[in-house]
């Protein structure tokens, strides 16, 4: 089967870097959210993004204006039964995504490929609640989308060959590099990296070291460009909290999410996206530490 057209579900960060690299690299995309306003949102991010790639040179404005003309917006699902592969980007949640899926099966042709972008979710899971659970794949982007060359591609216990092999092309169309995981919670990026974005939580918590000096530590000792701090804050904190507490339920005491990670996001603080998590943020810049983590209390004395 050859994949032409592209149904990503969901108009988020995820979603509409998926849309974005793939309407560049040649595919028909319709984006689907549920929120018209979130469409909209997306539409003028796109179009801002490759914009850009024009005034800097690496894109002409005719390439622009054909990548544009291959990208449509719906709010309703009824153009998935137009999609050989469809790509759901929604927030990092089993019963969420299993509904997307549930409905898509009424729509989508037999033969259509079902991808999630989840970051730690069971595929065997997913696939269950399909008819078509040899089907369905796991494609995990990472965040800016078109600037970050993976994609983690997983495998569910009953995802076929045959779609491994489709998904390879399509990876490779859209310039990524594709490493392979079998359907174990975190799968092999974030099985690795995120405990050590919640321990650097754990100790700014602890009053080990504050922010700064996390981050300061671990990109001038360890040569990582981005402090683990810095780094949480762009994949969001409520991320990071829901992938720990789905790898705290499968493997135990070891991945359990830092109590600052959770009183985070419980005060709001969601990282770059909500403007404040460990550092605070104007238009996406980092502008400095977030005062809620260096204020000192103290009762009154008359």
């Amino acid at each position: 089967m050859a994949i032409q057209k592209i149904f990503v579900v969901g108009a988020g960060l995820m979603g509409s870097g998926i849309a974005q690299t793939a309407i560049t690299n040649g595919y028909d995309v319709i984006l689907n959210d549920q929120r018209q306003e979130a469409l909209d949102r997306a539409k003028v991010g796109i179009q801002r993004a490759l914009n850009r790639d024009v005034e800097k040179g690496r894109m002409t404005q005719e390439a622009c204006e054909e990548a544009m003309s291959r990208l449509s917006f719906d709010t309703t699902m009824e153009s998935a039964r137009e999609a050989q592969l469809v790509i759901e980007a929604i927030y990092e949640n089993l019963e969420a995504k299993q509904a997307v899926f549930s409905a898509l099966e009424e729509i989508c042709p037999p033969e259509t490929i079902f991808a999630s972008n989840t970051s730690s979710i069971s595929l065997t899971a997913l696939g269950a609640a399909t008819k078509r659970p040899s089907r369905v794949v796991g494609m995990h982007f990472f965040s800016p989308v078109p600037k970050m060359r993976l994609c983690e591609v997983i495998f569910g216990l009953l995802t076929d060959q045959a779609v491994l092999d489709e998904i390879k092309e399509v990876g490779e169309r859209l310039g990524k590099t594709l490493i392979l995981s079998d359907d174990k919670p975190g799968f092999i990026v974030n099985r690795a990296l995120l405990p050590m974005l919640n321990e650097a939580c754990v100790i700014v918590g602890s009053f080990i070291g504050t922010v700064e000096d996390v981050d300061n530590g671990m990109k001038l000792g360890c040569n990582h460009p981005m402090g683990p701090l810095e780094l949480a804050d762009m994949v969001g904190l409520d991320i990071l909290l829901n992938v720990m507490m789905v790898m705290d339920k499968e493997y135990g005491a070891k991945y359990h999410p830092s109590m600052l990670l959770r009183k985070m996001v419980t005060a709001g603080f969601l990282g770059r996206k909500s403007g404040a998590g460990f550092y605070l943020y104007e238009d996406g810049k980092k502008m400095g530490v977030n005062p809620a983590l260096t204020r000192e209390h103290h009762l009154c004395e008359e």
